[in-house]
């Protein structure tokens, strides 16, 4: 497979034992809570159980050596306790990969989904069914680990995480009469059902083919041509002015610059050409809201 082939190439220590896909942190914290020793036991519980269910998983037919296994985080927030098996908080997921020739990884997805809602009992396992909604922590767990594993593949290859995104958009429909937020379209247009509806629709293809060039045609150069590569990551951040045009501010796009908008500056703030300026301009267009970052690329300051 493309992935494959490619990180191949990246010779990075192995931090962890396994084989999965994925290599994640896991992290479930309950500041009300967790002053309770009943409670604690039920925090370490769950996180061990998550931890476990992420990685020990096989979510691909593919197979993956250990440093190439894709790199993420994800920080359980749990903020109320409403009854002795269900909580209330709020999920964080992020996820990176490797540049050929460095040590640096690329953020790839970073996000905080603030309607986290399930049922859990101590010391018990996590089981997700694909073809319905039977654990909506399940549901929601695997739901981002096909984002993250389908933005990890668009970056290798073009369009390369497909078959991931519709896996994601299986767990969406499956969800539609769920009890628990974030998956229906009258809920707001910022949570899980927008997010891979905007991933797969024929509008979003741009952004796709960003993530494609970004990295490969951009990041991964950087070692041999610096300058073809930022000018390819350039090209690369043109491409998202079609659907700036057609939908400002929208969720899918805000995300990718909630991931890049600090690497963006660090790369093009040192640059002395023309270019710092044209990335200037189009970042404080497609983003406006990180305007201030920006401004350290107009004025040439290192982050």
């Amino acid at each position: 497979m493309i992935r494959e082939f490619v990180s191949i190439l990246f010779c990075f220590a192995c931090i962890s034992v396994g084989s999965q896909e994925l290599n994640c942190q896991v992290s479930v914290i309950a500041p009300t809570l967790q002053s309770n020793p009943a409670n604690q036991e039920i925090i370490e519980s769950l996180q061990s159980s998550v931890f476990e269910f992420v990685n020990n998983t096989k979510w691909t037919n593919d197979q993956f050596k250990l440093h190439e296994r894709i790199e993420c985080n994800i920080l359980i927030n749990i903020q109320d306790k409403i009854s002795s098996d269900e909580f209330r908080g709020s999920i964080q997921i992020s996820s990176s990969r490797p540049v050929f020739n460095s040590s640096y990884k690329s953020r790839l997805f970073n996000y905080s989904d603030p309607n986290l809602q399930f049922r859990y009992l101590r010391n018990t396992a996590i089981i997700f069914k694909p073809d319905n909604h039977f654990d909506n922590l399940a549901d929601v767990l695997a739901f981002y680990i096909y984002m993250i594993i389908g933005y990890d593949y668009d970056s290798y290859s073009l369009e390369g995480g497909t078959p991931y995104f519709n896996k994601a958009m299986q767990i969406v429909s499956n969800c539609q009469n769920a009890p628990e937020p974030g998956w229906k379209p009258s809920e707001g247009n910022r949570n899980r059902y927008w997010l891979i509806q905007n991933a797969t629709q024929a509008l979003f293809k741009p952004l796709r083919q960003c993530y494609y060039d970004f990295h490969r045609k951009g990041f991964d150069n950087s070692y041999e041509n610096r300058e073809e590569s930022l000018t390819a990551i350039f090209n690369a951040l043109q491409l998202l002015e079609s659907i700036h045009k057609a939908r400002p501010n929208s969720f899918n796009i805000q995300l990718f610059f909630t991931a890049k908008n600090d690497e963006v500056v660090s790369l093009f703030s040192p640059v002395q050409t023309d270019l710092r300026m044209r990335v200037y301009n189009l970042l404080v267009k497609l983003d406006p809201g990180n305007i201030s970052k920006y401004n350290k690329i107009k004025s040439g300051a290192k982050l």
